[in-house]
């Protein structure tokens, strides 16, 4: 198990930390991380939770990288980043690292993981958002699917000169990326987009 997933430790019912070394007849239990429960005043695994998660996905999580930010949640992803980076934007940036590479959660860097089981991208949606309690924590179209800046409301007079025609005449509600000046409305991909969500969340008994 990675140490990434381990929230609490108990030895003879004292919460101890991975530098306990074990003797003949400890009675040892290994609890997974609680990220709906605070158990930061008797862990001794971890320095705090994160309550606020925000996420880095390796190479092959892509789609659900996107997914991630379609539903409003910071995640961090580069195709082609090698794993000591990813270990290391982890650690320094208190990112959750997901990844289906359980070696790279062992890397003493890590402090806060998932291996993600499922392997189709719309499951491990679902898996994520329900490991870590986080279905009210949607916030649907905040997140620039391009870059994963936040997304602002803008003007139409703002960002005019970046609107197809059709657009300019039909379009009254737009937001723009902090970060990268994508533009976005309310126009057939985000209807696509919005039946996704709530597909998802009606099938994930989430509402």
């Amino acid at each position: 198990m990675p140490h990434t997933e381990v929230d609490l430790i108990l030895v003879n019912g004292e919460s101890v930390d991975f530098g306990r070394h074990v003797e003949d007849g400890d009675f040892i239990s290994v609890y997974p991380v609680f990220e709906s429960l605070d158990i930061s005043p008797v862990s001794r695994v971890r320095p705090e939770p994160l309550r606020r998660p925000r996420f880095v996905l390796d190479g092959h999580l892509g789609r659900l990288a996107a997914y991630l930010r379609l539903f409003g949640f910071d995640a961090f992803y580069e195709r082609n980043l090698p794993d000591e980076v990813l270990a290391r934007i982890s650690g320094e940036e208190r990112r959750i690292l997901l990844t289906r590479d359980r070696g790279l959660l062992k890397r003493s860097q890590v402090t806060h993981g998932y291996l993600v089981r499922e392997t189709d991208p719309r499951r491990q949606l679902a898996e994520v958002l329900q490991r870590f309690d986080l279905w009210r924590a949607v916030r649907p179209f905040s997140r620039c699917l391009r870059c994963n800046g936040e997304l602002a409301a803008a003007a139409k007079e703002e960002v005019a000169d970046r609107l197809p025609p059709k657009v300019r005449e039909r379009c009254r509600e737009f937001s723009r990326c902090r970060g990268c000046g994508q533009v976005y409305w309310k126009g057939s991909h985000y209807d696509r987009l919005a039946r996704l969500i709530q597909e998802i969340r009606d099938r994930e008994g989430a509402g």
